[in-house]
Formats: C-alpha cells, structure tokens, sequence
C-alpha cells in the first residue's frame, strides 16, 4: 500500500432506513433513507446519492488534474453521474454506474476521448471500481472507445 495521503472519517447509525450520518469534521451531515422508488419515504438521501456524487466529484478533478498534465483546458468540464442497484442472482444487488462527461471546449474528438480514457486510468474511484462494476462513460454524447 502506498502512502496514505488523506482520510475521511465518517459515522452512521440507522443504517439506510432511519440512519443519520456525519464526518468527523462536521462538514457532512445528513439523515438517510431508503428512496421512495424502493418503498421508502424518500424524505433523506441515499448511499447511491452520495456515491454519485462521489464519483462525479472525483472525476472531474481528476480531469482537470490530467487536463493540465496533457495540456488541455478541461475547466468548463462537466460530469453527470448515474448509480443504479442492480438485482443480481444472489438475491443481493450491485451498483451499476453511468458517468457522462462534457467537455464543451474540446471540439477534437479523439482528444476529448484520450483526455477522458486517461482520466479513468488515475480516478481513485475509477481504480477502486474497476472491474467490480458495470460501469459506461460517454464524452460530449459518444462512448468512450476502448
């Protein structure tokens, strides 16, 4: 394991159905609940909620940061992002991810796609993902080529 630059810390009680979570530095905090398309009263947010945002957020500062490295403006970028749960046979479920990246600047497609492909080679959620998710990213509307 590398060095370990930065921790976030956070407790929840109550889970997803009458949970309330909050960071340890109070920045955070929030009630969370089970959405309303699963039954719930919807009046909270969620673990998928908050794991889109994650992702979105992580994503674009990782492409502004490889943006810079390659020399390309990428600060009008935008990043939309879908979390699904996903039935799987277990009876359990998964995540499945959706992440639609805008880069309004960048009329060039091949270099709107290298600068998002090396993007999803240094995002930590896209390492801590991969593999493990279904995941699709498209750029400026077309998907991101293999």
């Amino acid at each position: 394991m590398g060095k370990v630059v930065y921790t976030a810390e956070a407790t929840v009680v109550g889970g997803r159905d009458e949970g309330h979570g909050r960071t340890s530095d109070g920045n955070l905090e929030l009630d969370i609940r089970i959405p309303e398309q699963l039954g719930g009263p919807g009046d909270g947010t969620n673990p998928e909620q908050l794991f889109a945002v994650g992702y979105a957020a992580c994503f674009d500062s990782a492409l502004k940061t490889v943006g810079r490295r390659m020399k390309i403006d990428s600060a009008d970028a935008r990043v939309d992002s879908k979390v699904s749960l996903v039935t799987n046979e277990n009876r359990g479920f998964d995540i499945a991810v959706e992440l639609d990246v805008t880069l309004p600047s960048i009329e060039d497609a091949d270099t709107a796609q290298k600068l998002v492909k090396a993007t999803h080679g240094v995002c930590p959620y896209s390492n801590a993902t991969r593999g493990n998710i279904d995941l699709e990213i498209t750029v400026n509307g077309e998907p991101l080529a293999d």
